[in-house]
């Protein structure tokens, strides 16, 4: 017997016992205040966020922060005015040059910022990705405390594609330097109604 099958066979002579699968394994998070706790890991990964009243409101912040800007497209049929790209194309490559991405996130996660968009919300799933700043509007309704919570309301059998997305897009290299927007959006900001 080689040194090799010695060491396997230990291996195997020494197995620890098997043990049943949990069957409900779950985290509990509590946190005093969803929407702050949600704002301020969003805050704190290079994101922003903004309670707002109304769409009015989210209008009204968008027509001040980006004033003069083209090549917006929305999903958000009260937001359709500030488009003048349509996110309805047959090929991805027509939205190469999409500057803002305006679209609703039916479910957040308070303990890492994560917003769920899936195709219901994304005729094109690039776009998030490959526009210069994205915009996500969701409801405080819909903000649950962790992943747990947030999987036990997926029905990804039913929605098709669907991604989690956290902040805007960054990467660091093995100096630690951080790069915002190196391979996605620059920026997210994130309008949060009642």
């Amino acid at each position: 017997m080689t040194t090799r099958d010695q060491m396997l066979a230990s291996i195997k002579a020494n197995q620890p016992a098997m043990r049943p699968i949990p069957a409900n394994f779950t985290f509990t998070s509590v946190y005093p205040d969803l929407t702050q706790q949600f704002i301020d890991i969003l805050t704190f990964v290079g994101g922003a966020a903004l309670v707002v009243p109304d769409f009015a409101s989210i209008r009204a912040s968008l027509q001040t922060q980006f004033p003069n800007i083209t090549s917006v497209a929305t999903t958000c049929p009260e937001l359709a005015d500030l488009a003048d790209v349509t996110m309805n194309v047959t090929d991805p490559h027509e939205l190469s040059g999409l500057n803002l991405a305006i679209i609703e996130g039916p479910l957040a996660v308070a303990e890492n910022a994560a917003i769920w968009v899936d195709e219901r919300q994304l005729p094109q799933r690039v776009a998030p990705m490959i526009t210069q700043y994205l915009v996500i509007i969701i409801r405080q309704s819909t903000i649950v405390p962790n992943m747990h919570d947030a999987y036990k309301l997926l029905k990804v059998d039913e929605t098709g594609f669907g991604t989690f997305i956290c902040g805007p897009s960054k990467t660091a290299d093995i100096e630690q330097s951080l790069v915002i927007g190196a391979h996605g959006a620059r920026s997210l900001m994130v309008y949060i109604l009642p």
